[in-house]
């Protein structure tokens, strides 16, 4: 059979595709297994520096499959449902808190189930024609799986609202407008576009670029003084980690004046 999910490495980038294109790439039980496993074997390979996920055809991820994930695994009952359940939220979960860099790179329709990990995802960006929807409304269930988070979380509650109280499709152009996604364009320069961005973040410091993924996460549910009191611990846990790699920026800085960091990364090869 073919595997569900595929990956290949260029350049300390690593691919990972949805691989289901016969479905719109949905989400069954057995990419949902997969995928875990994939995200495992290349979350601390040193030829890895920046993960890209999308999809293999017309989509990125139609969403939950409603035969393989709803109706059979319900009529197994609710231990297969819960078992269904974390095998899906657990690799989305690993995402949102991986130790590399990671971008959705939507290239077609993304419905449902799929706002999971393109939440997941650090940064996202679409091509134009791609098609974003919470059918759910359509069937007759509210947006779950965290699709309802994520709405509110990323859009205006106006938009959050119109967008799962109708089920109408919005286009990437539309999504990038109401910033569920970073950036929109057309489709023949979406790989390029996030290439582009993914060669900029493996310039950085790969402890600096985890330790501030996770605090963007972290304080939007903190108090002003509570954030300020994580991010001084943050930084002296990066620091314990990686306090030479600190030094070396700041002293091309200050004592080689190689570069100027309001406009790109120091060299961290010779850190």
């Amino acid at each position: 059979m073919t595997d569900p999910v595929i990956h290949d490495i260029d350049n300390g980038i690593a691919w990972v595709r949805f691989n289901r294109p016969e479905k719109r790439n949905c989400m069954n039980p057995a990419l949902n297994r997969q995928m875990m496993d994939v995200l495992r074997e290349l979350e601390f390979r040193e030829d890895v520096g920046v993960l890209v996920l999308s999809g293999e055809g017309t989509a990125w991820s139609a969403g939950m499959d409603l035969k393989e994930y709803f109706r059979e695994t319900e009529v197994q009952g609710l231990g297969a449902v819960r078992k269904a359940q974390s095998e899906s939220y657990g690799w989305w979960r690993k995402l949102r808190w991986y130790q590399k860099p990671t971008i959705a790179m939507v290239n077609g329709w993304c419905f449902g189930g799929g706002y999971g990990p393109l939440f997941a995802c650090d940064l996202a960006f679409a091509a134009d024609e791609a098609q974003f929807g919470l059918s759910e409304i359509n069937w007759g269930i509210l947006p779950g799986g965290g699709a309802t988070k994520v709405v509110a979380d990323l859009l205006s509650m106006r938009d959050a609202m119109y967008h799962a109280l109708t089920g109408e499709m919005i286009d990437g152009r539309k999504a990038a407008e109401w910033k569920l996604v970073n950036e929109s364009v057309p489709l023949a320069q979406l790989r390029d576009r996030v290439t582009e961005v993914a060669r900029v973040l493996l310039q950085k410091n790969p402890v600096a670029l985890k330790a501030t993924k996770d605090a963007v996460r972290r304080v939007q549910e903190m108090t002003y003084d509570n954030a300020e009191d994580y991010l001084v611990r943050a930084q002296e846990a990066a620091n314990f980690y990686d306090d030479g790699g600190r030094k070396e920026g700041i002293r091309q800085f200050i004592d080689e004046k190689t570069y100027k960091p309001g406009l790109g990364a120091y060299d961290k090869t010779r850190a």
